[in-house]
């Protein structure tokens, strides 16, 4: 098939490179992890292949789940006209985008350690199951923490060749920030979603939604206290969790009336409640460079 300007315009919106949120959904806790391992001096072509790694395993995880959703993406008023469900990308041609968007991801992770080359498979296979687990549980939302956190274990593995214990910690505490901001993504599709009949942690919890949610924003900034403490953290760092307690609140606020816009905000706003936790990371390491 020719690629006409058309049609890479196609794959561009596909791969949702015109919607970068996933992207950084996805650095921050990479970087969080890059950093803490390496205590504040991380090995250049470790941080250029995660970064770029983070990039093409989003692009391919928005490809597989915009085909396993082509019969749903129909029914939803935000994904109606997405590519493959309006019929403007195939879904065959998706699944060669999908294994190319992985075999760039895979030649990437060869730039690193055995054990990283290891893990990297597990990645693939939580990013391929993610997109189907809203047909079998309620809880999709906590399986894609484990696969938007598992870059985690493996920036340990690439730093330092072996996953010690925080590393895990920090795996866990990550899932509880990415379900609390992924219920906030489904709340804003609940009306949908309960028409055609998809599964969600929205939807399971009920008018208990933003109790729960409040719930894990607690357990995450509990976490990373808990992360702090372990590591000697300076003012820097606690500083940081400090300011992404105020972006939790003010997606309560957001989310109070569970109107589906405020709750997408809400959703798009823990991008910058990542970033500040990794500033206060990265400048609690600073004096070690001058050592």
């Amino acid at each position: 098939m020719q690629l006409t300007k058309e049609r890479l315009q196609q794959y561009y919106l596909l791969m949702r490179m015109d919607r970068p949120i996933g992207t950084w959904l996805l650095l921050w806790p990479t970087f969080w992890a890059l950093w803490i391992a390496a205590q504040g001096i991380p090995e250049p072509t470790i941080i250029i292949v995660f970064a770029l790694g983070v990039f093409v395993m989003r692009s391919a995880g928005c490809v597989i789940n915009d085909y396993a959703d082509r019969h749903i993406d129909k029914h939803i008023k935000r994904t109606k006209n997405r590519p493959i469900t309006s019929g403007k990308v195939t879904p065959k041609e998706a699944l060669i985008l999908f294994f190319c968007c992985i075999l760039v991801a895979f030649t990437l992770v060869l730039f690193l350690n055995f054990y990283t080359i290891a893990l990297s498979f597990v990645a693939l296979i939580l990013a391929a199951i993610y997109p189907f687990m809203k047909r079998y549980t309620h809880y999709p939302q906590f399986v894609l923490g484990m696969a938007f956190s598992w870059a985690i274990p493996m920036g340990f593995a690439a730093q330092l060749n072996t996953i010690p214990i925080i590393a895990w910690q920090l795996y866990a505490v990550t899932i509880l920030w990415i379900v609390s901001y992924d219920t906030m993504y489904a709340m804003a599709d609940r009306t949908d979603d309960l028409k055609i009949g998809v599964k969600s942690t929205a939807i399971i919890f009920a008018h208990n939604d933003k109790r729960i949610i409040a719930l894990l924003q607690i357990a995450f900034t509990l976490g990373l206290l808990a992360i702090a403490w372990q590591e000697q953290a300076g003012l820097f760092f606690y500083l940081g969790i400090l300011v992404s307690v105020g972006f939790s609140i003010y997606q309560q606020y957001l989310i109070r009336d569970r109107d589906e816009q405020k709750c997408f905000q809400a959703f798009l706003n823990n991008h910058w409640l990542g970033l500040v936790v990794f500033i206060g990371i990265f400048l609690n390491y600073l004096p070690l460079l001058s050592t």
